[in-house]
């Protein structure tokens, strides 16, 4: 008997099917975050990065513009096992020519369109709210300059239709997701107008009626960020209440709450209460320091929660981190295979019985099995999914990185 027979074996002596837990993971699509790829420089040609975003790191070979962040995702996804999607910021248009970001529209990304129609995979979309002379002061949406506070809704509304056009192309929902900088370094004199002004942008931004079958609009908040410790106008507690106020997505970043706060926790609590949400994945270390998606505590909770509400049709998950220390495919490539071995570990779970347990009040029982099953054999049944699905087994595919780097990267 070879390895996965006997862990598939094993796993059904606890009711757990591998053969469906294989079947549903591979139906699983995960965003794929360009912006690992060039550090959130996007392709405008701007300087530092500004709104409270920092990539820490200058290892060799970054990517400059389309035709190399397409090259370094193609090398990614060559690694990565099933068929996912690209989230893409509104920086990374591709043009001959300059187009304010207030301007921008769906023949400014068709590069991309072809390029995900060509490979079989979605897109997903963000307005870029940082690294703009407009947004020198972090204040977009919420800004009492009006003409400042027009332009971010301009451009909103560009991004929501670009977002709308991809969903069409590609017939598969696209995601449009609204994270802004705004704040305040110091304590403000005034919290409560800027969040007025908030809501008043987003209402207009969302008066224009698009095509809910192929676009989804989600809010995401943050706790803080450097250079505006003080106030954060789009907090958890705004958009939280705008969302469910208005029919949209709350998009939960984890790495956006207080250190102590676990999103895993509370992923059924908003399920309870909205048909989809939407993820951003990373690790933050001491601060929303997006390094790298580990397989780690945090990151299998957050999968068991998803899988255990029966959610795995219902929550956007795309990740969110930029390294700048390490090589950027390999990057992709350790985020992306941790992402679904998390997955894969929710789906390889008893939950029904561990439920039953803790319903009876049994909780020996539930801790004893939890216990245990972090010893059983999942490794075989995540080298069976790869090996299946025609990607590396193991580290195997870092030396086809390393080729990669020598052959490419070190070119540039």
């Amino acid at each position: 008997m070879n390895t996965y027979e006997n862990a598939k074996e094993l796993y059904a002596g606890i009711g757990v099917d591998t053969e469906e837990a294989i079947r549903r993971l591979s139906g699983v699509k995960i965003s794929m975050h360009c912006w690992q790829g060039d550090d959130v420089n996007g392709f405008e040609g701007g300087g530092a990065l500004s709104g409270g975003i920092a990539a820490t790191g200058d290892y060799p070979g970054r990517a400059r513009n389309f035709e190399e962040l397409t090259s370094d995702l193609d090398a990614a996804f060559r690694l990565i096992p099933g068929r996912h999607k690209v989230n893409l910021h509104a920086s990374y248009a591709v043009t001959d020519h300059n187009v304010e970001r207030n301007a921008l529209t769906s023949a400014d990304f068709q590069a991309w369109v072809d390029y995900a129609k060509d490979r079989g995979l979605g897109l997903d979309f963000n307005p870029t709210f940082f690294s703009h002379p407009m947004a020198a002061d972090s204040l977009t949406l919420s800004s009492p300059d009006p003409v400042k506070r027009q332009y971010w809704i301009d451009h909103t509304k560009c991004c929501r239709r670009i977002a709308e056009s991809f969903g069409k192309a590609l017939g598969q929902p696209a995601l449009d997701n609204i994270w802004i900088p705004d704040g305040y370094k110091e304590v403000p004199a005034d919290r409560l107008g800027p969040r007025m002004r908030l809501k008043e942008s987003l209402d207009e931004i969302f008066s224009e009626k698009l095509d809910g079958t192929v676009l989804y609009d989600s809010v995401e908040s943050k706790v803080f960020g450097l250079g505006l410790e003080a106030y954060t106008v789009g907090s958890h507690e705004f958009y939280m209440n705008y969302a469910a106020k208005n029919g949209l997505l709350c998009l939960l970043d984890n790495g956006h709450y207080h250190p102590t706060e676990m999103v895993s926790d509370k992923i059924p609590a908003m399920l309870l209460f909205s048909e989809k949400m939407a993820l951003h994945v990373t690790r933050p270390m001491r601060w929303d320091s997006d390094h790298v998606v580990r397989f780690d505590d945090e990151l299998r909770e957050i999968a068991s929660e998803i899988v255990r509400c029966g959610a795995l049709d219902r929550v956007f998950i795309g990740l969110d981190y930029f390294d700048a220390s390490i090589n950027r495919v390999a990057a992709w490539v350790i985020g992306m295979r941790n992402m679904e071995k998390a997955l894969l570990a929710a789906l390889l779970t008893p939950h029904a019985r561990l439920k039953a347990c803790q319903d009876a009040a049994d909780f020996t029982s539930m801790l004893a099995m939890q216990e245990e099953l972090k010893t059983y054999p999942f490794a075989a049944v995540w080298d069976e999914y790869c090996a299946r699905m025609g990607v590396p087994v193991r580290e195997n595919w870092l030396p086809e990185v390393r080729q990669y780097e020598k052959d490419v990267l070190a070119n540039r």
